[in-house]
């Protein structure tokens, strides 16, 4: 086994297990209602409370990269996020995003489509949050930073 090898074998196990750690963020921040979800709902919070939102996650599937509007906002969040210092993730795998959010349906309760292209995580008021789950995310992410790639891309895995 090469170096190269051994290499991409950690960055897979590592991805992976960045992948499960998120998964746990989202299942855990969903009962404490520390979930915002929407491109409109996420500016919306992020302009009344920044200080609140822990994490910031962009959602696509393939055929959302030629949706010029959809990349405009995600631009505009992006930009925010960097300037409050909120870490930021991208994932390809929306129908999953909406197993874990929408318990598969990606419904909202009254029928209508979630909109899963931005989802913000916020820090519950009554305490301060430590979950090991969500350290590891946000250390990926800033490692992530540290090798320029301000922006990861994480693929959350079928079920």
């Amino acid at each position: 086994m090469t170096f190269e090898e051994l290499g991409a074998d950690y960055s897979q196990e590592r991805m992976d297990s960045v992948a499960r750690a998120l998964e746990e963020v989202l299942t855990s921040a969903l009962p404490q209602g520390c979930i915002t979800v929407g491109v409109y709902e996420a500016a919306k919070s992020l302009n009344v409370d920044p200080d609140n939102v822990v994490l910031c996650i962009l959602a696509t599937d393939d055929e959302d990269v030629q949706d010029v509007a959809l990349q405009i906002h995600f631009t505009l969040i992006q930009a925010f996020c960097c300037e409050n210092d909120i870490n930021i993730l991208r994932v390809n795998n929306t129908r999953r995003l909406a197993e874990i959010l929408g318990g598969g349906n990606g419904k909202q309760s009254g029928g209508e489509p979630l909109d899963l292209h931005c989802v913000l995580v916020t820090s519950p008021h009554s305490t301060s949050w430590k979950d090991p789950a969500l350290g590891k995310v946000n250390r990926f992410c800033r490692e992530s930073r540290c090798m320029d790639q301000w922006v990861p891309i994480i693929n959350l895995p079928e079920r």
